[in-house]
């Protein structure tokens, strides 16, 4: 099963991604976000970090925390390869490991402005999360 794929969408950057769980699923939109943002097979995972978020419903759950690691991306440079996502009531608890971009090193793709509310869809029973990014 492949963890996530593009959907058509016209300006901005729509993703669809799956896993078995709806954990799974956050876990797997937050690596098409990095994934989408740098060629992660030059990434090692040599520095870890753990956050949490909270959030009112699933669908304000994910922008927390998509939202989040674009803030780890764009002020500590920080790149996750590995991503392991787990829910505590209204929390999603997140574990990464990466590392900080270097652009002599790194490939950069494109970058992601922000985490968009507009299509973003969750279904607990597929399990799926499809998410548009501002790019």
């Amino acid at each position: 099963m492949e963890r996530y794929v593009l959907a058509d969408h016209t300006a901005d950057l729509m993703v669809k991604a799956a896993g078995s769980t709806l954990e799974e699923c956050f876990a797997n939109a937050g690596y098409a976000l990095f994934d989408q943002t740098v060629d992660l097979s030059g990434i090692g995972t040599s520095e870890e970090t753990e956050f949490t978020v909270s959030g009112e419903d699933d669908e304000d759950r994910l922008y927390s925390f998509l939202s989040e690691l674009l803030f780890l991306e764009d002020c500590d440079g920080l790149v996750l390869k590995e991503i392991s996502v787990r829910f505590d009531g209204n929390d999603v608890i997140c574990t990464g490991r990466g590392e900080t971009l270097d652009r002599s090193r790194h490939r950069v793709k494109s970058e992601i402005k922000a985490v968009t509310y507009h299509m973003m869809n969750i279904d607990r029973d597929e399990p799926s999360v499809t998410v548009l990014f501002d790019v």
